[in-house]
């Protein structure tokens, strides 16, 4: 993973487990030779960054060779089983940001709201967070002070290994926290307990965040100070980002606000010297590894980190209809993922005669139809020169639209194929209403509508795309996202020739996050924080968004509900947004709803008790003291 020279060692102690709750955290068979004992494999030094490269790729990779052929975990599909990837679903797939073309399954489950215990996509989620966990309780439980000892472990190794479990440790303060978001009450297990086969005891929501807390707490002040550490490993801003997160949602977890905790740990990662990346678009590409504001990534590389989840998910899913798979460096689009209609009308429509300022001189080409604001009597909305083609802003209606010279039909193109190309006299072309900017190539025969916003973040794609979905099946219906490329921020593709497996890294944690989370905990009354200070944050977020100050905000304009949506506008396609509503208020119920919420078209309110996943079914069975989830 970029600078950790990973090898996925193949220790049963952190394979063995199938992740029902009669966890088994180690089992050495004699007689095998492939097994390695925990004693023998310890005395090579070099076994402990081994093992905390494998912590940290149980992030990224599914197995013990990728993209495939050896899972972690059992029952479902490598790629689906993944752990972003399956956490990325169960965060995205459920809310206004994203839909998912493909049946699979009981994958259809997240965007109909009405997913069981039963649901193998959750089941995945869920065991491989419970995997990740008891791989780290078997490197935490192999590092104490006496085993350290024992194996004389000293000097410069010994600080190093310090190091490792202090991120071990915040490696399962993640996963716990996702399992706290995520389901709730779940089974409990640490490095103390037993080794072997046993039931874990479930512990409350609370409790379980009582816990992480004081982990995360714990290890603070011993991690590696922030940004100071290799890329890709936690320091203590990762620490600070999840505590941050932790007591912004404290409420929704334990009954209690934690505002002012919020604003204290925010505050620690804003002042930690880390600077936001001037360009929005650079956070996403395949070189994001130098971008500036990332505080925590999973790491991701075309050639040495190969999965089907991931980036690789991310990147290849969004990709389908018209678009051109080689625009995001890679050989071919999976045609699946989109986003709705309301997260899309979160984005306002610029001035397109703002916008015009910037092109050149009319030339003698305009377009014409009842989709542009004189309609088919004209006078055409002229062309102006752009380099080496012609452009404009303008803001059309639905309808239809042709180029023509000099207002007149002897020179006129249309496109017969619908496919890019112009020809002499061809057909019309279609259009949806919307603000874009039309480009026409007459040395190439070829155009552009491409819709703008003055938020650079509304980065959409719509030629052959339907702005509302009729049918979540079809790739077309919905606008794509164009956020996750495997192109560098020199337009070149990703090291994997072939164009499958992208180096793009996902930002995890980021700087924008801790502004946004400060603003938020400052509305909320949280002492400490200042509504200046948290109107200033967003002013910097927006000002890269729109490129000028046009987009600024005063302290009165940061209400609860401009911030959830700044949040989907800075944050999207993250991971964020199921946790997000729900702290809002806006995840069931019927007070906020959008495209097929619920199983319906326009969608509808769902019962609250969807807040949180069910226990699989699996895990209930093996382990009957476990209590379900209410309403599953």
């Amino acid at each position: 993973m970029k600078n950790i020279n990973i090898k996925l060692v193949s220790l049963l102690f952190l394979i063995a487990v199938s992740l029902t709750s009669c966890l088994k955290d180690l089992d050495v068979k004699e007689n095998d030779p492939d097994i390695t004992t925990a004693d023998e494999f310890y005395n090579n030094p070099d076994s402990y960054r081994q093992v905390i490269a494998k912590l940290y790729a149980g992030l990224a990779v599914s197995g013990q060779q990728g993209p495939s052929g050896n899972s972690d975990i059992q029952g479902i599909d490598e790629g689906f089983g993944q752990y972003l990837r399956g956490y990325w679903q169960a965060q995205e797939l459920c809310t206004d940001e994203a839909v998912i073309a493909w049946a699979d399954g009981s994958l259809p489950d997240y965007h109909e709201m009405d997913w069981n215990m039963d649901n193998e996509f959750i089941r995945a989620i869920y065991d491989r967070i419970f995997y990740q966990i008891t791989a780290c309780n078997e490197f935490i439980r192999q590092t104490t002070d006496t085993k350290l000892n024992e194996r004389g472990v000293s000097g410069t190794l010994l600080e190093d290994v310090k190091n490792y479990k202090n991120e071990a440790r915040f490696l399962r303060a993640l996963s716990y926290y996702h399992a706290l978001d995520l389901f709730g009450n779940v089974p409990f297990v640490t490095e103390n307990d037993e080794v072997g086969y046993f039931l874990p005891n479930q512990i409350s929501r609370s409790d379980l965040f009582n816990y992480v807390e004081s982990e995360l707490k714990a290890i603070e002040d011993n991690m590696i100070d922030a940004r100071a550490n290799e890329y890709a490993r936690a320091d203590k801003a990762a620490v600070w980002m999840l505590l941050s997160k932790l007591y912004l949602n404290a409420k929704v977890y334990t009954g209690t606000e934690k505002n002012t905790e919020c604003i204290t740990y925010a505050n620690k990662v804003i002042n930690a010297g880390y600077s936001l990346e001037p360009t929005y678009e650079n956070l996403f590409l395949a070189d994001n590894d130098n971008a500036q504001g990332i505080i925590f990534p999973v790491a991701f590389d075309g050639q040495f980190t190969q999965t089907w989840g991931g980036t690789t998910f991310l990147v290849h899913a969004a990709v389908g209809g018209s678009m051109n798979p080689t625009d995001f460096g890679i050989n071919g689009g999976w045609g699946g993922l989109r986003t709705t209609s309301a997260f899309v009308n979160k984005f306002p429509s610029p001035d397109a005669d703002t916008l015009n300022n910037s092109l050149g001189a009319d030339s003698t080409w305009g377009i014409v139809g009842d989709s542009t604001p004189n309609g088919w009597g004209g006078p055409d909305i002229m062309l102006k020169q752009d380099g080496s083609v012609l452009s404009i802003f303008v803001t059309l209606t639905d309808g239809l639209l042709k180029f023509r010279e000099n207002n007149d039909w002897t020179n006129n193109y249309g496109d017969d194929g619908a496919d890019g190309t112009i020809e002499a006299g061809g057909a019309n072309i279609n259009v949806t209403a919307g603000t874009y900017k039309i480009t026409l190539d007459l040395a190439n025969a070829t155009y552009t509508i491409i819709p703008v916003s003055a938020d650079i973040r509304g980065n959409f794609y719509t030629d052959g795309q339907e702005l509302e979905i009729a049918s979540i099946s079809t790739f077309t219906d919905g606008y794509g996202v164009i956020k996750f490329k495997n192109i560098d921020s020199n337009g070149n593709q990703g090291s994997d020739t072939n164009g499958t497996f992208p180096d793009t890294d996902f930002p995890l944690f980021r700087l924008a996050d801790a502004y946004l989370m400060y603003a938020e905990a400052v509305v909320r009354g949280g002492a400490g924080g200042d509504l200046g200070t948290a109107a200033n944050l967003v002013n910097q977020l927006r000002e890269r968004a729109y490129g000028n100050t046009s987009g600024n905000i005063s302290s009165g304009d940061l209400t609860l509900d401009f911030i959830l949506d700044e949040r989907a506008r800075e944050l999207h396609w993250e991971g964020y947004r199921r946790t997000d509503l729900i702290r809002f208020g806006k995840f069931t119920g019927s007070d906020y709803v959008w495209p097929w919420k619920g199983d319906v078209a326009e969608g509808t309110g769902v019962a609250d008790y969807f807040s949180l996943y069910p226990i699989p079914a699996s895990d209930m069975n093996a382990n009957t003291s476990l209590v379900q989830n209410p309403g599953y």
